[in-house]
């Protein structure tokens, strides 16, 4: 066994920082503090705009983006902090994705009904191939344009989150797509009850309309319970459908983004399943099978939702401080314009569904 001396000085703090960094894991650790710093003050704000308007406009998701992107225009982290927060964007988002399975139910999809179901998954489905269109028609790279699509079509900040490592987007056009995305999302919660005084709708239309324009699972409570209970509780039921559609489409995006990469149909056909699927896809469809047939114990179901969030929120903060938000600003105007078009063709197509459905 080897004796150290006492009596030996210490190493300058120089070398001593240079013997953790060769630690397995020690290089990523500032930025890991780093994306929590800026996480924590996320859940801050939200709290403050909780306390100040009785529920959050904001969530801390969009926050951490926001907070993230404001110091990253403030100050260029150096070196130091990159493999940190390059596995905070990257790596534990994808595990969020993984969690997020745990939260899918085969039995609420049915229980919505056959005709409902076919029909929130149709409108999701057209929403998307409209707004990807009227994106690339407004000149949005194609990256972006799919962000926008999937953000607006189906369960807004989420959507973009999980489809981003799918399609290789990159911070700048993850930050830019929630952050116009949420501002978005804003108005329509402060908007959408409205409708009901000035449209002559039925309190069952409205929980159908808003479960399938609303962003978030939360904004949708606010927009809903304000008008009744029936409205509440079946916006939640499609709200629920609709973020369901994330599984699919992402597993679509998988597919397609892999052949283009490829550069070949035939080619990409011919792969193996673990090569053309990533492996965080295997993994949320995974806990998707296993919670509809019961053998998740119901003692996980929230921590992993728990756990989904919080991994989420901090991967937001990395991609916020990998955002310059000067940069970000110039795409503004397109950005806004994609994402007002599309939600109002989401509109439209919902309203649509609603009359074919003969939902009254």
């Amino acid at each position: 066994m080897a004796i150290v001396d006492p009596f030996r000085p210490a190493l300058p703090a120089t070398r001593r920082l240079t013997a953790i960094g060769s630690i397995p894991g020690a290089r990523l650790v500032p930025g890991l503090l780093l994306c929590g710093a800026v996480t924590l003050a996320a859940l801050g704000l939200e709290r403050v705009e909780t306390g100040l308007f009785g529920h959050a406009w904001l969530e801390a998701l969009v926050l951490a983006i926001l907070v993230g992107a404001l110091v990253r225009t403030l100050w260029t982290p150096s070196q130091r902090w990159t493999p940190g927060i390059s596995f905070s964007a990257k790596t534990l988002l994808e595990i969020a994705v993984v969690l997020l399975g745990a939260s899918v139910s085969i039995g609420a999809i049915v229980s919505a009904g056959p005709l409902l179901l076919v029909g929130i998954a149709a409108v999701v489905v057209i929403a998307i191939a409209a707004s990807y269109g009227m994106g690339r028609m407004l000149g949005l790279p194609h990256r972006m344009a799919v962000l926008v699509a999937c953000g607006n079509s189906i369960c807004g900040n989420s959507a973009i989150a999980a489809v981003a490592p799918v399609i290789g987007a990159d911070g700048k056009e993850v930050a830019a797509s929630i952050a116009f995305t949420a501002v978005l999302g804003v108005v329509v919660v402060l908007g959408l009850p409205f409708l009901p005084a000035l449209m002559h709708i039925s309190e069952v239309q409205y929980g159908v309309l808003a479960g399938l324009t609303v962003y978030a699972v939360p904004q949708l409570l606010a927009a809903t319970a304000p008008i009744g209970a029936i409205a509440l509780q079946l916006g939640t039921l499609v709200k629920l459908v609709r973020v369901l559609m994330l599984g699919p489409m992402i597993l679509v995006l998988t597919l397609v983004t892999r052949r283009r990469t490829d550069g070949a149909t035939a080619t990409a056909g011919r792969m193996p399943w673990h090569k053309l699927v990533p492996w965080f896809i295997d993994g949320f469809l995974l806990l998707a099978v296993l919670r509809s047939f019961g053998l998740l114990p119901e003692v996980v179901l929230a921590p992993a939702a728990t756990a989904a969030t919080a991994l989420t929120v901090v991967s937001m903060a990395a991609l916020g401080l990998s955002t310059d938000l000067l940069s970000v600003a110039k795409a503004g105007g397109r950005v806004t314009a994609a994402v007002t078009l599309s939600l109002l063709v989401l509109g439209a197509i919902s309203f649509g569904l609603i009359r074919l459905l003969g939902i009254v």
